[in-house]
């Protein structure tokens, strides 16, 4: 995978060797040897679920905090559609724009608006008859790298479309700089994450060459400084939204899919629920136009650095969704606009092949086979590998030994034992 950045880490530390995560990863990037947890960064595609499950909280996202602001002389806040489901008795989701420029920053420019033109654009882009059916969503970067390394012949569906938030550092980068004359470079795009994906996305953009975004700001480490200022007694709206309904609807499981506007289209959520789909899409072909792909439960509202359970987020941004126009933002273009499209390759990541050379690669496999029909198919993740299979390429791979697995150890001491009892009962035969 391009790129070395990767926001999901591991405190070692902190870390028991307890095999949680190697049953949750999806890309089955991480191993725990010599009882501690390894992530093998080429694998990772930076879901977080390995957060999620963690007992010990040995993993962690890294992300940038306020400090970052200091570094630009104009700091535009890019809050994600979800962070407007974080807080109770938020009527007026305006009153959260404000608190935001009341922490620092000098304007705020909603990634939700910049989602209304990205809906636009892709119901241009699927009506013009472009791209491969059924189009996949490419706003999750987390379901498109797993794209790259897990499903390859699904890579021409994806929607080569930018996502909303470098869209929306694209814009209002250029906006400011037109309307305070500073450079780009003097110009901080400062996005407010749901997710370490995304964050990742900020060092190792997917379909551009260089990220529109300066920085990222977790949810959850924002979360507190705005909460204090929202429960102030004066606090009040300087101005209205600058999106619509359907923008801030895409912080949610369906939302994206919904605002394209057409019924024939297909939304899922949860890396493994994903994974069952793009399966489904590799071996059949399904009467949908339109494929949205959420790894999180409950789309961006369930991301590891949100604060607020998934399910009651969704009903509170319903509920701001109901006092909101429909749509405020729409592309006047005949057509996707160039500056919205990708300019740079996506390609497969063949991190997963035993071998470049196709023989040696058949070889290999025949080897797995035999080496995972030897072993006990427990799956009990004692080896420090997910399952049986994924110890017999680590074998294959000559990062394990068979003697890793518990039960082949157990069978080779018995044997031994057995070993040496005839060896001592013939020894006592010698001496009578």
């Amino acid at each position: 995978m391009s790129g070395t950045f990767h926001s999901v880490t591991l405190i070692s530390d902190w870390c028991k060797g307890c095999t949680n995560c190697i049953k949750r990863c999806p890309t089955e990037a991480i191993r725990v040897r010599k009882g501690k947890a390894e992530i093998m960064t080429k694998r990772c595609i930076d879901c977080g679920e390995c957060i999620r499950i963690c007992p010990h909280h040995a993993k962690k996202a890294v992300y940038d905090d306020m400090s970052i602001l200091e570094k630009f002389k104009y700091n535009i806040a890019m809050p994600a559609p979800s962070l407007y489901g974080q807080f109770s008795r938020l009527e007026n989701p305006s009153v959260l724009n404000t608190a935001l420029l009341e922490l620092g920053f000098d304007e705020v420019y909603e990634v939700s608006k910049a989602a209304e033109l990205v809906s636009c654009a892709t119901r241009k882009y699927i009506e013009a008859g472009f791209g491969k059916k059924p189009i996949i969503s490419s706003a999750c970067p987390t379901i498109t790298r797993l794209i790259q390394i897990r499903f390859p012949d699904l890579i021409d569906n994806i929607l080569p479309i930018i996502t909303p938030s470098e869209l929306s550092g694209f814009t209002a980068k250029k906006e400011a700089a037109a309307k305070t004359g500073l450079s780009l470079s003097e110009i901080g795009a400062i996005f407010i994450s749901p997710c370490p994906a995304k964050v990742t996305t900020v060092n190792n953009p997917i379909g551009i060459e260089k990220s529109n975004l300066d920085g990222a700001i977790a949810i959850k480490e924002i979360y507190p400084l705005l909460i204090n200022l929202l429960n102030k007694p004066d606090s009040s709206p300087q101005e209205s939204m600058q999106s619509g309904s359907l923008g801030l609807g895409w912080g949610c499981s369906g939302g994206e899919a919904s605002a394209s506007l057409d019924e024939r289209y297909l939304a899922a959520d949860g890396i493994e629920n994903c994974i069952r789909v793009l399966e489904s899409l590799e071996n059949e072909n399904l009467p949908v136009d339109f494929v949205e792909l959420n790894a999180c439960p409950g789309g961006c509202v369930g991301g590891v650095l949100t604060v607020e359970n998934p399910f009651i987020s969704m009903v509170k941004l319903q509920s701001l969704r109901k006092n909101l126009l429909p749509v405020r933002n729409s592309l006047k273009e005949p057509l996707t606009p160039e500056y919205m499209k990708w300019n740079k390759s996506v390609d497969y990541q063949p991190i997963l092949e035993l071998d470049s050379n196709i023989s040696s690669a058949m070889e290999k496999l025949t080897e797995i086979d035999t080496i995972s029909a030897s072993l006990m198919g427990l799956d009990c993740g004692s080896c420090g590998a997910p399952s049986c299979r994924a110890f017999a390429e680590d074998i294959v791979r000559g990062y394990s030994s068979i003697n890793d697995c518990v039960f082949v150890l157990r069978e080779s001491m018995h044997n031994i034992a057995q070993t040496l009892a005839s060896l001592s009962s013939w020894d006592k035969n010698d001496h009578k």
